[in-house]
């Protein structure tokens, strides 16, 4: 499976080729984005890396540059920092630059949510050039909805248009989110979210999956998926569950809702090394190889000869 890159027209065409080299990187060539999140030290706290059900791997940070480095992925996405500290020992590995983040301690109940950029566009540019590592995209949360919601958005669009003068390839994680906001994961609203990534030209949109009473999720994932036109749409991994679900809910929401992959976290990184890269290694042979799940969840369990 190849796939004709599409590069908008707010790309320069002196940079086209690193534009289409970053695309093609990420996604093999095929469209597809296997995106390792590794974002959740600053959203999430401590929360996601130590605790019960969580294996003791997880409490250091450079567990998430090992799996990222031995499993197969996309593009591993963390913040300037955490690349900065650990990049020298896995220059290998494609990275993408969390642009901004926030802390899960304060509630929307209490204040609707804002996450501002940390780092312009250009000093990422800088640290890519000067490191020489694989900075390959960047990534930007909205809160749609939010009290704070035109400053994000404009945010984010000046964040896309800069990314794309450097030929770096563009996800916006959008999450419905605030007061007034009654159901996050509302399938007409997430539909609606992802159609402000596409007005905001960004290339992939990183959404959470829709749920409605007595519907299947992949099949209201449809609404969404056309309406986002050419920003592909990839679906958050989500909180922590079995193998065998996760891996049929990821192939459901590519076959039947029309995503083009995934942006798993948790449930990779809170396993212990061994059983991590055998996660990444099925979730990537699910979106990016194109592997039916029986076969994929061969290779999690270790009992493939692809594993």
């Amino acid at each position: 499976m190849s796939e004709t890159v599409f590069v908008p027209l707010d790309v320069p065409k002196r940079v086209r080729p690193t534009y289409v080299r970053n695309y093609e990187t990420i996604t093999h060539k095929t469209g597809r984005l296997m995106l390792f999140a590794g974002d959740q030290k600053v959203e999430h706290l401590n929360d996601d890396f130590y605790g019960e059900k969580i294996h003791p791997d997880d409490a250091d940070p450079e567990h998430l540059f090992r799996i990222a480095a031995q499993g197969k992925i996309g593009v591993f996405a963390t913040q300037l920092g955490l690349i900065a500290r650990y990049g020298a020992d896995y220059p290998e590995v494609p990275y993408l630059v969390k642009v901004n983040s926030k802390t899960h301690l304060v509630k929307p109940e209490q204040k609707d949510p804002m996450s501002t950029a940390l780092y312009s566009i250009q000093q990422i540019v800088d640290f890519r050039d000067r490191s020489g590592l694989n900075i390959t995209a960047v990534g930007y949360t909205i809160y749609l909805g939010s009290e704070k919601e035109p400053e994000m958005l404009r945010q984010a669009a000046q964040i896309v248009y800069e990314a794309h003068q450097h030929g770096l390839i563009t996800v916006l994680w959008i999450y419905p989110r605030g007061k007034a906001v009654k159901d996050e994961k509302d399938p007409h609203l997430i539909a609606g979210a992802v159609g402000v990534a596409s007005a905001l030209g960004s290339d992939f949109v990183k959404v959470n999956a829709p749920k409605k009473e007595g519907a299947v999720s992949s099949e209201l994932m449809q609404e969404a998926t056309k309406a986002a036109g050419k920003t592909k749409v990839v679906c958050a991994g989500g909180s922590s569950v079995s193998e065998e679900v996760f891996l049929q809910q990821l192939y459901d929401q590519i076959h039947i809702g029309g995503t083009a992959g995934n942006a798993t976290g948790r449930n990779i990184h809170q396993k212990s090394l061994e059983d991590a890269v055998r996660m990444c290694d099925a979730i990537y042979a699910v979106t990016v190889e194109d592997i039916p799940v029986e076969e994929a969840i061969k290779i999690c369990k270790g009992t493939s000869p692809a594993a």
